[in-house]
């Protein structure tokens, strides 16, 4: 009996001390958790092949040494990279330009997309951008072959730090054999796609530190004249505002635009969805799951594929992005400013939309005479040209029919907000758009306000597609 008074006693000390028992549950809890998160990126089908260590023991080891470090979601991902060309420069660069290439059994379009980045830049540009090709082929020799090609070729971009070519090695990938076969693909498509979320990965992993922002491409692209000037100017008019990706390209894996800091998590996320879709599906997710709901795509396009033959078996690829402007790239400036209109707006096509350089626009109920719709500058300002555009290509008649372009100074306050006082036309919309030339050479003072006014009623909606203003700096004192 007084056995059983001592062991009830201890029991009461036990349970005094009830953090021993929780914390043992919690490092046990951990403990398991950290060996699903070692192998948890396999799902059904690799942790069948992980249990046959015994009859594929190459195999599950290189799971492990693959998969050992993904408990930390926001740090980088161990991997022991191949240099095989150039090497990091200690200062973070503006932009990262990331590429991802393997062996074609059809044309080879990679040393003509370096070469387009490299031409198209500046020679202010190129200081703020590296770019790095990730040869994530197995093929040895063909690897050496392409990077002493690379060398020869651009040896002047090696040395400034501006090029880097790496390969992360055979070993860190995880099977590639009897995936998930989803959407009845077929198996050697399965394969294709899964090692090319884990080469994206992996290059996204090694691209982490180098910049403020990243870029991917793919391998066959032709880029814009000064792309860079053109997404700086973009990220600048985002400044304040959410976004997890922009995107300058319609097409696939091309022209998406990420922060630097957010490349960890999509290197993981890749990692552990790499069976279960191609890429290009992935990144939808992990935008909405980083709460942005929509796409952010700028028009026009920076970027254009131009491979004729897909890097999956040599077939024919000719997809083009239309919105694709080579030589032309002239985004506008946009100033911060504030937009007003009596016309009666449809549903959420409000008049921020038409001044956005997001594909996106306003759209108002038919309008009257003397309706009008004003931009209203957060600071007065000198502006270079004006560009506005109305209708959209489904909806042809929905412009404005008769329509003219003032600017105003003299602002004042009233009931519905800040409005000028004193306006100048510069001209009158035909077929629905304007277009007005050194407007600082033709307009004395600084200006406040940009109006569009309608002259004559009309039957039809009116879509006002896109405002674009340039500015110029004011005269040195």
């Amino acid at each position: 009996m007084r056995l059983v008074w001592k062991s009830l006693d201890k029991m009461r000390c036990l349970r005094k001390r009830s953090t021993i028992p929780f914390l043992g549950f919690l490092i046990t809890f951990l403990l398991f958790l950290n060996l699903y998160i070692e192998d948890g990126y396999v799902l059904e089908e690799d942790k069948r092949q992980l249990r046959e260590t015994s009859v594929h023991p190459p195999s599950s080891e290189r799971y492990v040494h693959t998969f050992r470090d993904l408990s930390n979601f926001s740090g980088t991902i161990n991997v022991t990279y191949r240099y095989l060309a150039g090497t990091p420069l200690n200062r973070k660069k503006y932009l990262t330009i990331g590429l991802s290439s393997v062996k074609r059994k059809r044309g080879n379009y990679l040393l003509e997309t370096i070469k387009s980045i490299f031409d198209q830049s500046s020679y202010e540009e190129l200081k703020e951008i590296v770019v790095v090709v990730h040869l994530a082929d197995f093929d040895l020799v063909w690897c050496e072959n392409l990077v002493q090609e690379i060398t020869r070729k651009f040896a002047h971009h090696i040395i400034a730090g501006r090029l880097l070519v790496i390969q992360a090695p055979e070993e860190y990938y995880p099977s590639l054999d009897g995936l998930k076969r989803n959407y009845n693909d077929p198996e050697d498509r399965v394969r294709f796609r899964s090692k090319q979320n884990v080469d994206y990965a992996f290059l996204l992993n090694f691209c982490t530190n180098l910049s403020h922002f990243y870029m991917m491409l793919e391998d066959d692209v032709r880029c814009s004249r000064n792309f860079l000037t053109a997404l700086k100017k973009v990220i600048t008019s985002r400044e304040g505002s959410y976004w997890v990706m922009l995107e300058f390209s319609k097409l696939g894996y091309i022209g998406k635009l990420y922060h630097s800091r957010d490349l960890p998590r999509l290197a993981h996320f890749l990692l552990m969805f790499y069976q279960e879709m191609p890429c290009d599906w992935l990144l939808i997710h992990f935008r909405g799951l980083l709460a942005q709901k929509d796409v952010i795509r700028f028009k026009p396009s920076l970027f254009q594929h131009m491979g004729y033959y897909s890097s999956y078996k040599g077939a024919e690829n000719k997809l083009k992005d239309d919105d694709f402007e080579e030589d032309s790239i002239d985004i506008p400036d946009n100033p911060p400013a504030t937009l007003y209109t009596n016309i009666n707006v449809f549903e959420n096509y409000d008049a921020t939309k038409a001044y956005s350089t997001v594909d996106e626009y306003f759209w108002g109920k038919p309008p009257s005479t003397g309706d009008f719709f004003v931009i209203v500058f957060n600071k007065s300002t000198k502006i270079s040209k004006i560009k506005i555009s109305t209708g959209s290509d489904d909806r042809q008649n929905d412009i404005l029919h008769h329509g003219a372009l003032e600017v105003g100074e003299k602002l004042v306050g009233t009931k519905k907000g800040k409005q000028c006082s004193s306006y100048i036309t510069l001209g009158e919309f035909k077929n629905g758009n304007i277009e007005v030339q050194d407007v600082d050479h033709k307009i004395a003072f600084d200006i406040e306000c940009v109006r569009i006014v309608v002259t004559a009623s009309q039957k039809e909606w009116l879509i006002i597609r896109s405002i674009g203003l340039w500015t110029t700096q004011p005269p040195s004192q």
